[in-house]
């Protein structure tokens, strides 16, 4: 089996998790999908100093629009339920096509209320596919290898950022700027002919719906059964993963969402030095997913998301209020403390719920962080009088995710090495 497997890791992050072939096929197929996700998110971040400019916004302004921006997380959490009813994989290819589309439609926006709007529909898309891209590999992975299959899928993902850090580094050269970046994004499109005859139905969904709705009316009838289903079946462990996910969210969106402008505005750096630190840190931070991932296959899902939640705070304060010499190595710890704590809870959040309503209980995590990253924008916009009160305004933000780290723990329970029946 380990020969059949394609190396796709470098030495750097470790030994390769050794799964079976079609499963390695669907990670792989996912992983594109998640590619295109981080692209666009990475637009976001990097190219907000020049977005901003284009419409005339102020950088301390931009918290509104940005919070709105992420309430598409809310429509994810209405799209996601068809998934546990008419399949994960036409639900997955439909969102990809909307990403992709909405993205290119963003390139075109003239006002900064038509650009908030395309990227709330492109958000909608974006999260739910992403979702179940997780839904999808913790259905289809041994129960040992579970975490280490989520960390690959991060690590590949996660490529798509970098991407599109380093397009942003030729930002002031190329034609119609921001707008050719977003312009890019709509290449999924042509991936959909390939997707379709690749990518296959999980074997636990085949197994666990039985027979299809016939038509657009039942399914519509059907579409609230799982919201439903997890409200009444599974309500401490929803309450658990959603007080989580919202103080995580908090925690940390201000500082990604404000890295860009802060490099340029505090330390005078350049689009290109910006791409060298997303990539000199990033190398540092994609060490998260191997924690995150194998890590919590072997020390346990509540230790190792603990120690993300707690080593966050720390790095974001010395990265925001240090001095210029600790930027790379700062950023790149947070980042890699922020994606295991991430990690372990997208794995635990669809580990702990039956097939039927696993991809909602996915969506319900996208909905509750939709709330703390919309609450983290609106406080880092409220409470900063000017540009010069952010830095220290995102610090204060951050500790968060100590309350984040103390609710797993308390009530999370332990999933690791159990298989999903077991965990039902």
């Amino acid at each position: 089996m380990a020969d059949r497997n394609p190396r796709i890791l470098a030495p750097f992050f470790g030994p390769q998790p050794v799964l079976p072939p079609q499963v390695m096929r669907t990670l792989l197929l996912v992983s594109l999908g998640l590619f295109f996700e981080n692209y666009d998110l990475s637009l976001l971040n990097a190219a907000l100093p020049q977005i901003a400019a284009d419409f005339g916004v102020s950088v301390s302004d931009t918290g509104p629009y940005l919070g709105a921006i992420r309430l598409g997380g809310i429509g994810a959490f209405l799209l996601i339920p068809f998934a546990d009813r008419i399949g994960r994989r036409f639900t997955f290819l439909v969102c990809l096509a909307g990403m992709s589309l909405a993205t290119f439609a963003t390139a075109l926006a003239a006002t900064p209320l038509q650009f908030t709007i395309f990227q709330m529909v492109c958000r909608v898309f974006l999260l739910t596919a992403a979702t179940l891209a997780v839904v999808i590999l913790v259905e289809e992975l041994p129960a040992g290898q579970r975490g280490g299959g989520i960390a690959l899928l991060g690590i590949l993902g996660g490529i798509g950022f970098g991407m599109g850090a380093l397009l942003y580094a030729a930002i002031d050269v190329l034609p119609f700027g921001w707008r050719t970046l977003y312009a890019i994004g709509v290449l999924p499109v042509f991936l959909l002919p390939f997707l379709r005859r690749a990518l296959h139905e999980t074997r636990r969904f085949e197994a666990a719906r039985g027979v299809a709705p016939a038509s657009a009316r039942e399914i519509l009838a059907e579409w609230v059964a799982p919201i439903v289903d997890l409200a009444r079946k599974s309500p401490r462990r929803a309450v658990a993963v959603g007080l989580t996910g919202a103080l995580g969210a908090l925690s940390g969106i201000s500082f990604h969402q404000y890295t860009s402008w802060f490099v340029r505005e505090y330390h005078g750096w350049s689009p290109g030095q910006f791409a060298l630190l997303i990539f000199g840190g990033g190398l540092i931070g994609m060490l998260g997913n191997v924690l995150g991932g194998r890590g919590s296959d072997r020390f346990g899902r509540r230790r190792i998301a603990f120690i993300g939640c707690m080593g966050m705070p720390a790095c974001i304060a010395l990265f925001c209020l240090g001095p210029a010499q600790t930027l790379v190595v700062s950023w790149g710890l947070a980042v890699l403390f922020g994606s295991a704590a991430e990690i372990v809870l997208r794995t635990v959040a669809t580990e702990l719920f039956p097939t039927l309503y696993r991809a909602t209980a996915g969506g319900w995590l996208v909905l509750v962080q939709t709330a703390g990253w919309s609450l983290g924008l609106l406080l880092s916009s409220v409470l900063s009088q000017s540009d010069a009160d952010l830095p220290r305004v995102i610090a204060g933000l951050s500790l968060a995710s100590i309350g984040a780290g103390v609710v797993f723990v308390a009530l999370v329970p332990e999933t690791r090495g159990r298989e999903l029946e077991e965990l039902d």
